[in-house]
This record gives structure tokens, C-alpha cells and sequence, in this order.
């Protein structure tokens, strides 16, 4: 079985640690904070519901860092008593994480992750396959809600991505989205997606719980190899000369990580948007 590694344990690595457990997809679970009384203190939480629940993962907390050289996976989540990891701080976990495990594939859980994503590969040159952001997903998850409320619908009916660079540039390919297997844009009226466009930036930053959801989901489609598509902050390919940010793109995962990013169908307009959010 699989271990997984959560750096934080504040509330969405706790959550995360939870939800991980109850999805019963790794044999081990270790919380990882600087406050290790904290860590400890939540993994035995979680460890109690488990003859509630009905999951057999072991949880665990600690302080030493150097435990996430084992796992199978390693989340960045967020501090206890502090909000996440931003900036510096955030990217001194990478280079020690790049140091002692650098074929270990990184989950980045909070929704101010995207920058991140971006810094550790362009600038301590992690494999872009390799680190990406689960936030995207919990994104996805609420404008699946926003457009059942809209169409009288249930939210597992509603099939659609969300890309770009959120708050202010999400792009919705309205083109490829369907509900109860039709076509969206033969439910919704021109104006109708209009109006729903205008709303989807309200949706960001999700919060603790739908991002913890969003990396459990993220981390569940690697250790299972799922076949489906998830929403993820993907680090830009340079490779062409252009210089680009890190955006939401839909990508398929395998057990070495990123395995391919699958564009959606887009009209003209939505594809100059995504162009117009990606570029530096």
C-alpha cells in the first residue's frame, strides 16, 4: 500500500488527512507540522473514527520532515495556527522536499498554490510532471453546483471543466460541458452562460473543506489510476520559447504524475481568453 505525506497540519491538511482516510487509498497517512503536539493531536483524532467509519489507514503525526522521503505522495497543505505556506517560506519546503525526495510526486492543496506550481519548476527546476495543484478541482466542483441550481439539476449530472488562471481569468469551455448527457449549450441560452460567467469568479478562493475534497479526489485519481480528467495548477512548458504562467488545465494522472494535459473543446472567444491568462 501507499504512504501519503501532509506538510501541515492546519485545517485543510487536517481535513485532508481525514478525508484520505476515509477513501481508504493509503496505508499510511502522516501529518507533518512544526507544532508536532498539533499533528499528533489530529491524527489521533482521525484514528478514533475509524471503527465509526469503517477505514483502515493509519494516521499519524510528527514533526520531522524527512518522513515524507517515504511516501508514495507529498501534500503541501497549510501550517497549524498559521495561514498556508506562501512566498519564501513556501518554496523552502520544495528545495528540501527536491532534496530528499525528488522523485516523489507533490500535491500543492491550497488555492494560493498556483504561483507556487510555477516557482518551483521555473526556478529550482522540479519536473513540471511532477508538482502541480489540486485547488483547480474544487473550483470545478463549485461551478458544477452553480450551474445545477441554475438548470434544476443535480450537480453529479453536470459534466464540465474549469481552466485559466482564477480569480480573474477562469474560463469555462461551455462547448464541451453536458448535463444528463446533452450538450450544455442546448440547455442554456447565450445570455444564461453569460450571466453564470460573471458569477464564476465569486467561486474563488474555495474554502478548507472543498479544497481538501479537491486534493483527496486529486491524490485518490494517482494511487487508483483513475482514467478521468482532473483539474490542476500545471507549471508552464518553456519549451517553445514562450513564456507562460502556471494555469488550471484538465490533465490525466498516472503513479509518476502528470501524464498528459487534454485541452477541452473551446470556442474561439474562450480559447483567446485562456491564451490571454497563460501569457506572461
Amino acid at each position: 500500500m501507499h504512504q501519503v505525506a501532509i506538510i501541515g497540519a492546519g485545517e485543510v491538511g487536517g481535513l485532508l488527512a481525514h478525508a484520505l482516510a476515509r477513501r481508504n487509498v493509503a496505508s499510511d497517512i502522516v501529518l507533518i507540522d512544526d507544532n508536532e503536539r498539533a499533528a499528533q493531536g489530529k491524527a489521533l483524532d482521525i484514528a478514533q473514527a475509524a471503527p465509526i467509519e469503517g477505514f483502515a489507514s493509519r494516521v499519524s503525526g510528527t514533526a520531522d520532515t524527512a518522513v515524507a522521503a517515504g511516501a508514495t505522495i507529498v501534500a503541501l497543505a497549510d501550517p497549524f495556527g498559521a495561514e498556508a505556506p506562501a512566498g519564501e517560506s513556501a518554496l523552502l519546503v520544495l528545495k528540501r522536499l527536491r532534496q530528499f525526495a525528488p522523485r516523489t510526486l507533490i500535491v500543492c492543496a491550497d488555492a494560493s498554490h498556483r504561483e507556487l506550481v510555477e516557482r518551483g519548476v521555473r526556478e529550482l527546476h522540479m519536473d513540471r510532471t511532477r508538482l502541480i495543484g489540486s485547488a483547480p478541482e474544487a473550483l470545478v466542483a463549485g461551478v458544477r453546483a452553480l450551474v445545477a441550481i441554475e438548470t434544476g439539476n443535480l450537480p453529479r449530472d453536470v459534466t464540465l471543466t474549469a481552466i485559466g488562471v482564477p480569480p480573474h481569468h477562469i474560463v469555462v469551455p461551455w462547448e464541451d460541458a453536458t448535463i444528463g448527457g446533452f450538450g450544455l449549450t442546448r440547455v442554456l441560452s447565450e445570455p444564461e452562460k453569460r450571466r453564470l460567467d460573471s458569477r464564476v469568479t465569486a467561486l474563488w478562493p474555495p474554502g478548507p473543506y472543498a479544497l481538501a475534497a479537491a486534493a483527496a479526489k486529486t491524490i485518490d485519481a494517482v494511487l487508483k489510476r483513475s482514467e478521468g480528467l482532473m483539474a490542476c495548477f500545471v507549471a508552464p512548458d518553456d519549451s517553445a520559447g514562450l513564456r507562460m504562467r502556471a494555469a488550471a488545465l484538465p490533465v490525466r494522472l498516472g503513479d509518476t504524475g502528470v501524464i498528459e494535459v487534454v485541452l477541452p473543446e473551446m470556442s474561439v472567444r474562450e480559447r483567446v481568453q485562456l491564451d490571454n491568462a497563460m501569457l506572461l
